[in-house]
């Protein structure tokens, strides 16, 4: 192998910025960055964005840094249609291999892109998204997808693609305008998000776009429409989705800051498992900041109940302002346990801790608008996160904090929702969304509970239980 080959893999072999910026004279904007310093360490990547905010610049230095910095590799690019693939993202790559530094390295076709001496085993080639064995047969130690305009390649398409990554280091970067609220590109922001690394790209945070374009999507469709949140915000349409929290509320909140400075009480929200497949969830709330998840698997209820108070002990101890405990425990089934066995160590040990048992299927406060305890624990946290996405939109204050968590979004905008015989709302249950995206609420419930007050909304500052439309 040539000694400049071996330089640019060990060089660049996990930076591809420095390899934009070096080789291809590509600076990348901050998202840009972003991206491909996660797939450089991520094997599944997912980018919704607005029009024109430099994707196809983005995945034609994927191509190019793949390539260049991995020994024998397979890069497949595909999209749906054979306009943007050949005209637009392969046009792209031949223009930032001409005259760059590894020009005299790959040689630019048509349909391939080839390492010089290496033909037949170090290429990318594109391929459009038209059938499913255009994407099988490819098997490599180094193999790369990138998978253009994702939204309108189909299932069986992307499936093969998924089923092909099997080699040592396979990747996959999807991006796209996200125009379905289906399909494996949808997923892959919604119940499979914790199998990607995803970003979501504004057509208003770029410094690529036309403002003039935006200004005109503006006027012609409204900042409500479908047609202006998919082409200039990057955001999933409204249309078809029937999730109670949109995924844009859950995110956003992730994003948004609270103060603690001047809140006492210390809350903890609990939603128990013992030896199945789901996990034992703690969520650590002070104010409205909801701190890491904790999560723990196979324990039984004893052990349970002690690691609940530990962590009590932890945040009393490093936040010493709090004065009161609040735990909220999922009471049904074998949460029962705990309930039981928290009580008795308050009581023989004067914790003066309150131990609050949550029953996700009694009857509603608000029984006229939601069918049960748990529609309405689930429906008063919309609220509040639409409420926290309002604000933010609008530059006030934020009403509610969430930690970053992949597990935690994923199911906090994957719980459906119908309206029941009375009109009111009605949570699709649990089984059936395990059934469905392959895990229960575990992550989310735990933060419902812990804003849960006595059976109650503990959302103070959600005025009047607003309902939604």
């Amino acid at each position: 192998m040539d000694k400049e080959l071996i330089t640019l893999l060990d060089n660049y072999w996990d930076n591809p910025v420095w390899f934009a910026e070096d080789m291809l004279n590509f600076h990348a904007d901050k998202w840009q960055s972003d991206v491909l310093m996660a797939l450089a360490q991520a094997p599944k990547v997912s980018v919704r964005s607005g029009q024109g905010v430099g994707k196809t610049g983005l995945e034609s230095i994927v191509v190019t840094w793949y390539l260049c910095t991995r020994p024998f590799p397979k890069v497949i690019a595909t999209a749906p249609t054979r306009q943007q693939l050949y005209d637009v993202l392969w046009a792209e790559i031949s223009k930032w291999l001409s005259g760059s530094m590894v020009d005299k390295l790959l040689q630019w076709t048509k349909t391939k892109v080839y390492m010089k001496g290496y033909e037949e085993r170090w290429w990318a080639t594109a391929r459009t998204a038209v059938k499913a064995e255009n994407m099988q047969g490819f098997h490599e130690d180094y193999m790369l997808f990138v998978v253009d305009e994702a939204s309108g390649v189909a299932d069986p398409i992307m499936e093969a693609i998924l089923g092909t990554l099997s080699g040592y280091e396979n990747k996959l970067l999807m991006c796209g305008n996200p125009t379905r609220t289906s399909g494996t590109f949808y997923d892959s922001h919604n119940r499979d998000r914790d199998l990607y690394r995803t970003f979501k790209v504004s057509s208003l945070d770029s410094p690529r776009t036309s403002q003039d374009n935006i200004e005109m999507l503006k006027r012609k469709y409204l900042e409500d429409s479908d047609v202006y949140r998919v082409r200039v915000l990057g955001e999933f349409p409204k249309g078809e989705s029937d999730a109670l929290i949109p995924l844009e509320y859950a995110e956003t909140a992730t994003n948004t800051k609270v103060s603690i400075k001047d809140c006492f009480t210390f809350n903890l929200g609990a939603d128990i498992a013992r030896f199945g497949n789901d996990n034992t969830v703690m969520a650590p709330r002070i104010g409205n900041k909801v701190f890491s998840l904790l999560e723990y698997s196979k324990k039984d209820t004893m052990e349970t109940s002690g690691n609940i108070l530990r962590v009590v002990d932890k945040f009393k101890n490093e936040y010493h302002q709090i004065n009161k405990v609040k735990i909220k425990v999922d009471d049904d089934g074998l949460g029962g346990g705990v309930t039981d066995r928290l009580n008795e160590v308050v009581r023989q040990q004067g914790l003066g801790y309150e131990i609050i048992p949550i029953k996700n299927g009694a009857k509603a406060d608000d029984d006229e608008h939601y069918s049960d305890k748990s529609a309405e624990m689930w429906g008063n946290i919309r609220d509040m996160l639409e409420e926290n996405f309002t604000n933010f939109v609008q530059g006030r204050e934020p009403t509610i904090e969430l930690p970053d968590n992949e597990k935690l979004i994923k199911q906090l905008s994957n719980r459906k929702y119908k309206i029941d015989s009375k009109g009111r709302i009605d949570l699709e249950r649990k089984e059936e969304m395990k059934k469905r995206i392959g895990e229960s609420p575990d992550c989310a419930d735990a933060v419902i509970y812990s804003f849960a007050e006595n059976g109650n909304s503990d959302l103070s500052l959600l005025k009047g239980g607003s309902i939604w439309g």
